[in-house]
C-alpha cells in the first residue's frame, strides 16, 4: 500500500537512554546466569539467586547467544491517511514541520503538530528554522540512514564508567571496542588514564597486598600531581579534594584498619536517637546504649 509506514517513529533522546540502559542490565543478567550455567549451578538454584523467573533463567542459559527484544510492528495513526502528501511535499524539498501539519489540517487532520514533528525528524537532512544556532550550517547534523545505521550506540553512562577503570586486556571485543571509540576525546583518554592507575593502586594495596606501603605512598603522591594538571576540571576537583584529606587516603591505601566498625556504631546511636523522636535527654540515650550492649 503506498504511504504506509515500514518502521515506527523515532523515539526521543530520553527514551533511547532508557531503552539502552535496560538492555545493558539484562545483558549483564543474561552474562551472568550463561556464568552459573557453565559453572554446572543447577537452573532452580541461579533463580532463586538472581531473583528471577524460571522462565526467563531457562531462556538465558540455553540461548547462543544474547536475546534481544523484536521490534514492534508500527501501530495506526491518525497521521497514516495523509502519508501519501507528506512523502510528495518531502520529495519537493519542503522539511518544515508546522508548514506541513497547517496543509494537513486543511485536509482534516485532527492530530497534534509533534506528530508531524516526530515523523519528520527522521527525513529531514538539514536542521531546522526552530534549530539552536550552534547547529545551523552543519552539512552533517542527521546523516543518512544507511551511515548512521552502522554505528553501533555506546553503553550506558554508569556501564561506560565501569568500562574505563578495567584492564583492557580482560574486556570483551565489543566492549573494548566501546572504550576506544571513547579515547578518541582527548579529556576521556586522559580520565581514563588516570581512572585506571588509580583503580590499580586501591586494589594492589589491602586487597591482595601488591603493592607495599611505600611504594603506594610514592604512587599515591605522583598521581595526584600529575591529576591536578591534566587540564581536565573535573578530574583536578576530584585530585584537589584527596590531596585535602590526604592523611585518610595513605591511611586506607597502607593500614590493615578500617572504620567501619565505627560507622556501624555512630549508626546504631542515631537510630536509637530518632526512635525517640528528639524528646530524650543525653542521660536517657546514654542508658539505652549501655543497657543495649
Amino acid at each position: 500500500m503506498a504511504g504506509r509506514r515500514t518502521g515506527p517513529f523515532p523515539r526521543s533522546a530520553a527514551d533511547a537512554h532508557v531503552s539502552l540502559d535496560s538492555r545493558m542490565r539484562r545483558l549483564g543478567l543474561y552474562e551472568e546466569v550463561q556464568r552459573r550455567h557453565v559453572a554446572g549451578e543447577p537452573l532452580i538454584s541461579i533463580a532463586r539467586a538472581m531473583n528471577l523467573a524460571r522462565g526467563t533463567v531457562r531462556i538465558y542459559a540455553h540461548a547462543s547467544s544474547f536475546p534481544e527484544r523484536g521490534a514492534r510492528r508500527p501501530s495506526r495513526t491518525t497521521l497514516d491517511r495523509h502519508l501519501v502528501h507528506l512523502q510528495a511535499r518531502v520529495a519537493e524539498g519542503c522539511e518544515d514541520a508546522a508548514v506541513l501539519w497547517r496543509e494537513l489540517q486543511a485536509q482534516g487532520f485532527t492530530g497534534t503538530a509533534r506528530q508531524v514533528r516526530r515523523w519528520m525528524s527522521e527525513r529531514r537532512w538539514r536542521p531546522a528554522r526552530t534549530a539552536p544556532s550552534r547547529w545551523r550550517g552543519r552539512s552533517s547534523v542527521n546523516p543518512s540512514p544507511s551511515s548512521s545505521s552502522s554505528v553501533t550506540p555506546l553503553p550506558a553512562a554508569r556501564q561506560l564508567a565501569w568500562l574505563l577503570v578495567q584492564s583492557s586486556t580482560t574486556l570483551p571485543a565489543a566492549d573494548a571496542a566501546a572504550v576506544e571509540r571513547v579515547k578518541q576525546d582527548n579529556d576521556a583518554r586522559i580520565v581514563a588514564k588516570l581512572a585506571r592507575r588509580f583503580t590499580v593502586l586501591v586494589r594492589g594495596c589491602n586487597a591482595c597486598n601488591q603493592i607495599d606501603a611505600g611504594a603506594a605512598v610514592a604512587e599515591l603522591d605522583a598521581w595526584l600531581v600529575e591529576a591536578g594538571r591534566c587540564g581536565v576540571p573535573t578530574m583536578e576537583t576530584f585530585a584537589a579534594g584527596l590531596k585535602k584529606d590526604g592523611d585518610a587516603i595513605r591511611g586506607a591505601l597502607t593500614t590493615p584498619w578500617s572504620n567501619g566498625q565505627t560507622e556501624g556504631q555512630v549508626n546504631r546511636l542515631k537510630l536509637m536517637k530518632r526512635q525517640m523522636y528528639g524528646h530524650a535527654n543525653f542521660d536517657l540515650l546514654r542508658r539505652r546504649v549501655l543497657l543495649a550492649a
